[in-house]
């Protein structure tokens, strides 16, 4: 193709750039519940939540959604870090993945809003993402032809 670019766009390089803040504050994220999860024992107790059953059964309840949250974020982080890998010599599919991880990670924003501000941070810089990867020099820098 005679139109396709022959190195990647600045707007795809800072679509990657940001893909990988991302993926970096997923991280972050999942260390944080990390944390979280291996002070709830203490946390529980200085409460006084031991003894009484139906406390610790919503204590541990709270445990298992902490634990969700900790492997999303780590699944989010490792997604992250794939497509990030792959900008360089990817398809077509890995733009489609950017903008669908964009919307995803719009949502964990939206959940991390009261932790320091990170979700506003998460938020702004995915609708970045989503914005150049689909720009038509993305598109194209996405579609070139590989020998």
């Amino acid at each position: 193709m005679p139109g396709a670019p022959a190195q990647m766009p600045g707007i795809t390089r800072a679509s990657q750039i940001m893909l990988g803040v991302i993926a970096l504050a997923h991280a972050v994220i999942a260390v944080l519940y990390g944390v979280a999860l291996g002070q709830w024992d203490e946390t529980m107790a200085e409460a006084g939540v031991t003894g009484d059953s139906e406390a610790e059964a919503i204590a541990d309840l709270g445990k298992g959604v902490v634990v969700f949250f900790l492997g999303l974020a780590t699944v989010f982080a490792i997604l992250g870090l794939v497509l990030l890998l792959q900008y360089a010599k990817g398809g077509n599919g890995v733009r489609v993945c950017s903008i669908v991880y964009g919307s995803f990670a719009i949502v964990t924003g939206i959940f991390m809003i009261a932790a320091y501000g990170i979700g506003l941070i998460i938020i702004a810089i995915s609708i970045l993402v989503i914005v150049f990867s689909a720009k038509r020099a993305s598109a194209e820098w996405f579609r070139r032809p590989r020998y």
